[in-house]
């Protein structure tokens, strides 16, 4: 049983919600640059697929179905977003209008700080967020997590919104839900080389509590999908949900997988010395796919492309390899969908998409096709279904 005690009086306006025994939703969203536009064509179509079915008109929101949204880099905007209450289409929106601005080259003499300038990011996170909004309870419509990486102590710091977490306490003179939220956001998103690093002051009577930030996908939770799953039932986070394939859904969106050719035996040495400024990318794809793998081995899996040749989609299937039903229960800690493209030749071809080079569409950078990215996004969302969610599309 959840060893917890919560604190209704810290919720707010969300107790009456969260003090309500039932299935619980989460929501986990990867980070990947400007490539968060595939994930946004994922969301709006799946928040009209949600408002069709539960009747919620225009008025729907994700933040409505979700109870737990948390994201990494791109993904902390996005999240951030949908858990103030906004629409994906608010959001894919802004992207549209975020990406130029924010993705615009410093002079050549500054590079070797940052490729780009903050002035820009920090504004528009100000300007969706608001300068003075927190994690508390009364800026939000439901549970928010951000996945950042503390270069001070040498660790990733994925922070809750949880009213019950521990360093939330209201009376820590360091509270996390007390820091801004577009500070956050923004500590999430500064990718080594493209932006500077963010400093935040978590005590502001305290100079040894001010931190240095960067990207949270330079942590093992680019995709911080396990992650979400651990902070909502192990005790110790304190909020204790109940697992189960009839109690908990993850859903999970990637920004597109991008493995890259690496070392050739015929000459290993000249094709290591290109491949390390990809070595970066190469750590956040391999993390994300354990973390891919974990959430399929431990939950079940409704959906999710082929992981590799060998072990495939482990999507749970009878003799005659049909998917066996969602109403019968495997035992599993949750169900989990995971939709994701392939950013190769051989994924995009898949996808319908033959004109579109997966060179130009893996950068984190790759402003000049983001129309590109969002018709990639457009044949994701098609592959969305709501009876990946079995019986917890429904209260």
């Amino acid at each position: 049983m959840p060893i917890t005690n919560p604190q209704w009086n810290r919720w707010g306006h969300l107790a009456d919600r969260y003090r309500t025994p039932g299935p619980r939703r989460m929501l986990a969203l990867d980070g990947g640059g400007i490539r968060g536009l595939m994930t946004l064509k994922v969301l709006v179509r799946l928040e009209h697929l949600l408002a069709e079915h539960r009747g919620g008109g225009d008025d729907f929101r994700l933040c409505h179905f979700f109870d737990y949204i948390g994201g990494t880099s791109t993904g902390a905007i996005i999240a951030a977003g949908l858990a103030r209450g906004k629409s994906a289409q608010e959001l894919l929106e802004f992207y549209r209008s975020f990406g130029e601005s924010v993705f615009e080259k410093r002079s050549i003499f500054a590079r070797w700080k940052s490729l780009y300038d903050d002035e820009a990011l920090q504004d528009k996170l100000k300007d969706v967020f608001g300068k003075k909004t927190t994690l508390e309870p009364e800026h939000l419509q439901s549970l928010l997590l951000v996945v950042t990486r503390n270069t001070t102590t040498d660790s990733a710091w994925p922070i809750s919104s949880n009213p019950d977490a521990k360093y939330n306490d209201p009376a820590r003179p360091d509270c996390n839900s007390k820091i801004r939220l577009w500070k956050l956001v923004r500590a999430s998103t500064a990718a080594p080389i493209y932006f500077p690093p963010e400093v935040i002051q978590w005590d502001k009577n305290d100079d040894s509590k001010s931190f240095v930030f960067v990207d949270g996908g330079t942590t093992p939770y680019n995709n911080p999908a396990f992650l979400m799953y651990r902070m909502a039932t192990e005790p110790r986070y304190r909020l204790g949900w109940e697992p189960g394939e009839r109690n908990m859904l993850l859903v999970s969106l990637g920004t597109g997988s991008a493995p890259k050719i690496g070392t050739d035996a015929e000459d290993p040495e000249v094709n290591l010395a290109s491949n390390v400024a990809t070595t970066l990318s190469a750590l956040m794809n391999q993390a994300a796919f354990d973390q891919d793998s974990n959430c399929r081995t431990v939950g079940r899996c409704t959906y999710g492309h082929p992981l590799d040749r060998e072990i495939s989609d482990l999507v749970p299937r009878d003799e005659n390899d049909d998917p066996i039903p969602l109403d019968v229960d495997m035992g599993r800690r949750f169900l989990y969908a995971r939709y994701d493209a392939v950013l190769t030749r051989g994924g995009l071809d898949a996808l319908g998409l033959p004109n579109i080079d997966p060179d130009k569409v893996s950068k984190l950078d790759s402003t000049e096709h983001m129309a590109d990215l969002e018709k990639i996004g457009d044949k994701l969302a098609q592959l969305v279904s709501l009876d990946h969610f079995g019986t917890l599309i429904d209260d």
